[in-house]
């Protein structure tokens, strides 16, 4: 049998634990199996349904001590990041179970027009791929409000953290976990019992998968990153505190968030000060080194095709000057895994590869600009649309110029995971997707209206109408 072995990606002598590959013709037992649960589980009651995802949100919490350190030995992510991703992902999925049974209820109409009755219906077999960087909450924004709606799931996390997923996973009902690399992800999108497809990821993986999906026909949500700016207006007004929060919307799982503050524009006449601040930011707060260390705040990449992606960007940053953030914790031996040292970059212009591609990683330019049109342009030059944000004392101007940004989701005063809200739907515009996680929108991503209609002319005793008529 062949095996994903995954290594820990701040030791990599150290194998943190294995999976097997899940082949294609077992890809497809597993989707005839979640076809065959999808009969009995799509037709429990909702509250049934609800109560069963509650437990296993219980269970997941019940062990958030044991899988918090599997998942920042596998991706690298601090041990307190790690507690609080999975945190999130249990409070998730009890929002989900508190929200379903209003968000999926039918709706009823009946007066003079006539009756209808509009019921949310499950798609069926929905698949599910998903990425390494927040293997956990990732995978629950589309279990949760998948399996509440009565679908059930094939997931295949990523080859690069199998592991914490895949306990969690086991915990709820209803759920098939494959493993693989493209190979699997094409089965699974292009299997003609999966009704819907979700992913999160990279923009060309994300293009296989929509094409995959969209040769069945099969309707799909994607979410392909970002390339988002952060905008401080002129009159903005941030304190250590909210520097050291903007320092860690770039640097927070060594910058691999698909809605880190990836670009960070700052009136010319405030650069100074700006940078001064923000320096002596990261340096409190930025502490890179091994993630089971309680200090820590940033760890390494994923693998050494990262680091050295990322290693090229900022080295290929000819005209710009790269300054190196924050301290390393004590002892801390770069050379024992994929670590990268955090950058602020300056002095680039917006055709530098690391202001026009999506770094994903941590290294992050600041670009100086003059008014707040060249800075609406600027921000949203590229193809990219997924998150931005915007800083300014005055929160109507702040409004005002997020409203004009072409984003799926603009913060205000804050940036990346403090700016979120499990009510507000979040995703992306542009090439970056389309479909919507969290909130109620999250939610009717699983579902389908069907409707039931009888016109008011043909209740018993009605008048009927002519044949081929259009109705008034």
């Amino acid at each position: 049998m062949d095996l994903i072995t995954r290594e820990n990606p701040a030791r990599v002598a150290e194998i943190v634990g294995s999976v097997p590959v899940t082949d294609p013709a077992a890809v497809d037992a597993a989707v005839r199996r979640a076809d065959d649960a999808f009969r009995g589980w799509s037709v429990l009651p909702v509250a049934e349904r609800v109560a069963a995802l509650r437990h296993g949100a219980d269970t997941v919490a019940a062990r958030l001590e044991e899988l918090a350190p599997l998942l920042a030995r596998e991706s690298g992510k601090p041990l307190a990041d790690s507690r609080g991703e999975i945190g999130f992902a249990v409070a998730f999925l009890r929002w989900v179970c508190d929200e379903a049974p209003a968000v999926l209820a039918a709706t009823e109409i009946d007066d003079d027009a006539g009756r209808l009755v509009v019921r949310r219906k499950p798609y069926g077999v929905v698949g599910c791929v998903t990425p390494w960087n927040a293997p956990v909450i990732l995978a629950m924004l589309k279990l949760g409000p998948a399996l509440a709606a009565g679908n059930t799931v094939v997931l295949k996390p990523s080859p690069l953290a199998p592991l914490t997923i895949t306990e969690v996973a086991a915990a709820l009902p209803a759920v098939q976990v494959i493993h693989g690399g493209a190979e699997t992800g094409r089965a699974l999108a292009g299997h003609p019992l999966v009704r819907k497809v979700a992913f999160t990821g990279g923009d060309a993986a994300g293009r296989e998968i929509a094409a995959t999906a969209g040769a069945m026909v099969t309707p799909a949500v994607l979410e392909l990153g970002g390339n988002d700016p952060a905008v401080f207006l002129p009159d903005f007004a941030l304190s250590d505190a909210d520097y050291e929060r903007l320092v860690m919307a770039s640097f927070a799982t060594a910058g691999q968030v698909c809605m880190a503050a990836k670009r960070l524009y700052v009136p010319r006449a405030r650069t100074a000060e700006f940078t001064e601040a923000y320096l002596a930011a990261a340096e409190r707060v930025l502490v890179v080194g091994d993630p089971l260390d309680p200090e820590v705040t940033m760890g390494p990449v994923i693998s050494a095709a990262a680091a050295a992606r990322i290693g090229a960007l900022v080295a290929g940053a000819a005209g710009g000057t790269a300054t190196p953030l924050g301290r390393s914790a004590p002892g801390h031996d770069p050379a024992s895994g994929y670590f990268v040292t955090p950058y602020l970059v300056t002095g680039l212009d917006d055709h530098a590869p690391l202001v026009a591609q999506e770094q994903f990683g941590p290294a992050v330019p600041l670009l100086t600009y003059d008014t707040e049109e060249e800075v609406l342009v600027r921000a949203d030059a590229g193809e990219l649309g997924l998150a931005a944000s915007v800083w300014s004392a005055d929160e109507e101007r702040a409004f005002a110029l997020a409203g004009r940004l072409g984003a799926g989701f603009v913060f205000v005063n804050t940036h990346n995971r403090t700016g979120m809200s499990l009510r507000a739907p979040f995703g992306g515009v542009k090439r970056s997707g389309y479909g919507r996680e969290y909130g109620r929108e999250g939610l009717l991503e699983y579902v389908q209206s069907a409707a039931v209609h009888l016109p008011a002319a043909f209740r018993p005793g009605g008048p009927g109408m002519a044949p081929g008529a259009y109705p008034g």
